[in-house]
């Protein structure tokens, strides 16, 4: 299945930096890792914020659960999740 992911990350300041630092690396090493295995397809940054759309392709809507949940970065996210469905006038075979 193909969900369509708005993440919004807000660290908290009072975070020391050191900590903000090390869980950003664990982020990025876990979402390459993702993205890698093709479970996460796309990623693109939103100009101006700290935040990202995504496109996932997972089994089902607990997959995705999992690998949000398991995002280093989690607690600090506010998540928007659509799923996505094939449009019947897609030229392309792989959007299934």
């Amino acid at each position: 299945m193909l969900f369509h992911v708005r993440m919004d990350v807000n660290i908290p300041h009072d975070l020391p930096k050191a900590d903000a630092a090390e869980i950003i690396a664990r982020e990025k090493a876990y979402s390459q890792a993702l993205q890698q295995s093709g479970k996460w397809r796309h990623i693109w940054r939103i100009a101006g914020e700290y935040a990202n759309y995504s496109i996932f392709d997972v089994r089902d809507n607990a997959e995705l659960h999992e690998v949000l949940s398991g995002l280093p970065l989690f607690p600090f996210m506010k998540i928007e999740v659509k799923p996505l469905l094939r449009h019947p006038s897609s030229i392309r075979e792989d959007d299934a």
